[in-house]
């Protein structure tokens, strides 16, 4: 498939080659408004839907620390348009003076979270295009270019991924998702979501479990909203249900996201992610991994090489700001977990789906 998917409206219009079909996306979650980003506040979701306006890049960087935007290719468009504004409001004219400023936005940037490969190349990615011409004017432009260039690929790669996903999907599947990997996650059509969703909008009855994912509750608030956008099928279900009702027969596949993907095929993923896919190995039940590729690694052999961040007690302590432990409460909050491939039964990119060995398939 050739090309890029462009807005119009609500809607992902996909490449001349594709089916001449529009693809509902549920909504924006983020958009570049040439002097600011708009960003739907995933944190308020689904009680109260709410835009946020970031106007320059200490504002994006906050919206990714604290996770109004979050997933991550999300993260990774984030950042993009975060340097786009820092470009912007750069008003030297001198290529050294401008390179300072420009770094020091890009750093802030990368610094914002750990574990999210997506940030990581993006920075990397527009550093390397700021060392490669000296015209402050032209320079800038090519960097706010790049930025949304960035935000497009994500868009075309999650709409390759949805359809190439949907072949392993047989009508009448019941597919488990843990967190959350829809459009919100991706700043596009979705990985794991758009797998679900694309099966469902071209016929094919299925329907969801989403785990709750705890400790923030991503596939309670935000999965299981998207799917209603879709009118995708959905029940809510504890993390720690999942065992029985793959012991019970009443899954026939697990499809997640990613937020890096090491060299051989391990991967990270909210936390809890890793205790779904040995559940379904112990039940023979497949488990599938959709991520772009621009969440593997290649700079990592393993991943026993992933940093994994560690985030604030109180989200273990308190949901929505309400103490459920009692005070002194010691807490431990590793956000993500490590999936080894092992238990990795394909892993579906916008270039197809990829099986053991992932190395190779990777092209690495």
């Amino acid at each position: 498939m050739g090309g890029c998917c462009i807005y119009s409206g609500n809607y992902l219009i996909p490449p001349h080659d594709e089916k001449l079909t529009e693809y509902k996306v549920t909504m924006k979650a983020i958009e570049w408004l040439n002097d600011r980003v708009r960003i739907i506040d995933q944190a308020l979701l689904p009680l109260e839907e709410k835009y946020i306006e970031l106007k320059d890049y200490l504002s994006v960087a906050r919206a990714i620390k604290d996770m109004n935007v979050r997933g991550a290719p999300a993260i990774g468009v984030a950042a993009a348009f975060g340097i786009a504004l820092g470009v912007k409001d750069n008003k030297t004219s001198d290529y050294s003076k401008f390179l300072v400023e420009f770094n020091k936005v890009a750093d802030t940037m990368a610094a914002t979270r750990p574990t999210a490969v997506n940030l990581f190349k993006t920075v990397d990615r527009m550093k390397k295009l700021a060392a490669t011409i000296e015209d402050v004017p032209q320079l800038k432009k090519l960097l706010v270019d790049e930025a949304i260039k960035i935000h497009m690929e994500e868009i075309e790669s999650t709409l390759k991924i949805s359809r190439f996903g949907s072949e392993l999907i047989k009508d009448g599947f019941a597919i488990l998702t843990h967190c959350n990997a829809g459009p919100l996650a991706t700043a596009g059509y979705g990985t794991a979501l758009g797998i679900m969703i694309y099966a469902h909008e071209h016929g094919k009855k299925i329907s969801v479990f989403a785990d709750e994912t705890r400790p923030r509750c991503q596939g309670a608030k935000l999965t299981v909203w998207e799917l209603q956008q879709a009118n995708v099928p959905v029940k809510l279900i504890t993390d720690n249900m999942a065992g029985y009702l793959m012991h019970s027969g009443k899954v026939n596949c697990v499809i997640v996201g990613a937020d890096r993907i090491a060299r051989n095929g391990d991967t990270a993923n909210k936390i809890g992610t890793y205790s779904v896919a040995v559940l379904a190995k112990e039940n023979n039940i497949p488990f599938y991994v959709a991520a772009p590729t621009s969440t593997i690694d290649t700079s990592i052999a393993t991943g026993d090489e992933i940093i994994i961040e560690e985030r604030n007690a109180e989200e273990v302590t308190h949901i929505n700001g309400v103490r459920i432990a009692s005070e002194g409460t010691e807490v431990i909050n590793p956000a993500f977990d490590v999936t080894p491939h092992r238990y990795i039964t394909a892993i579906i990119t916008e270039k197809g789906i990829i099986r053991k060995p992932y190395k190779e398939g990777f092209g690495i």
